[in-house]
């Protein structure tokens, strides 16, 4: 968008900017669309750089403010960190000092996961930043002490999910693995506390069973969205929604499979720099 129109556009005409190490992001993009039908929303995801997971707080804060940067100067009237690794490591800092509203997806994450615990025992899955931080922890703890909390780390799920390695053996395996000391600690309730885990949902689903209750990241911080801009009365009404997709790489692949996946429909696709 170019700067010198933004100006002109009411807030209500003003997309929702969101982002993520990759591709991932589109889940919360997915529950955005069915929480908020009439809002345009700008989405850049950063591929050259995913994933975020094994990189430094330092690192993963210089991406989110580069990204932040530029969605701001693209009019967004709210920025979503569709990325649980930057949600623990950046938007605490980040969000006190932009001009917009500025949301990640660990509390309304940990918060759903509190009301849906029955034995107050809650498992986490996630990727090495996102545990090494206890940003869920911290969270869960912040609303019921009591609560036990096992968080597992996750490495190899992103690259199996980006290569759109769904429902494949490879990945039952490793979800199986990195499940089982999950299900030994007696869990009730399963954080999927990374952006690309929803679209394992089925998958995990079934490994767990009918008795333990996902929780999913991006649904939640879509209902949170809602909830941060209602008052404001900033949310679209005329229905000129629509779906603008920037990436730091070409990885249009799996944004395909993720494009079917999720039901979306994306209006535009380019490829934008960010950063030096």
């Amino acid at each position: 968008m170019n700067a010198e129109h933004r100006d002109d556009l009411d807030m209500t005409d003003r997309p929702i900017g969101v982002f993520d190490s990759g591709i991932g992001g589109l889940t919360v993009v997915a529950a955005l669309r069915r929480t908020l039908p009439a809002e345009k929303i700008l989405y850049l995801g950063d591929t050259a750089r995913v994933p975020y997971g094994g990189k430094s707080p330092e690192t993963v804060t210089r991406y989110s403010k580069e990204i932040s940067d530029l969605l701001v100067e693209e009019g967004a009237k709210m920025i979503v960190a569709a990325c649980n690794t930057a949600s623990a490591l950046a938007v605490p800092s980040l969000a006190l000092s932009y001009p917009v509203p500025f949301i990640g997806v660990i509390e309304p994450g940990a918060a759903a996961a509190v009301l849906a615990t029955r034995n107050g025992k809650i498992g986490v899955i996630a990727t090495r930043a996102t545990i090494a931080s206890d940003a869920y922890g911290k969270a869960i703890r912040s609303l019921s002490a009591n609560i036990e909390v096992t968080a597992i780390a996750c490495p190899l799920l992103v690259p199996l999910i980006e290569e759109g390695l769904f429902d494949d053996e490879i990945t039952r395996t490793m979800l199986r693995r990195y499940l089982e000391p999950l299900l030994r600690a007696g869990i009730d309730t399963l954080v999927l506390g990374c952006t690309h885990y929803p679209l394992l949902k089925g998958v995990i689903g079934r490994i767990c069973g009918k008795k333990i209750s996902l929780v999913d990241s991006a649904e939640n911080c879509a209902l949170a969205v809602r909830a941060l801009i209602s008052p404001s009365g900033n949310i679209a009404q005329d229905g000129n929604a629509r779906l603008d997709v920037m990436l730091t790489d070409s990885s249009e692949g799996f944004l395909r499979i993720a494009e079917k996946s999720l039901n979306l429909t994306i209006d535009s696709l380019n490829i934008r720099k960010v950063g030096k």
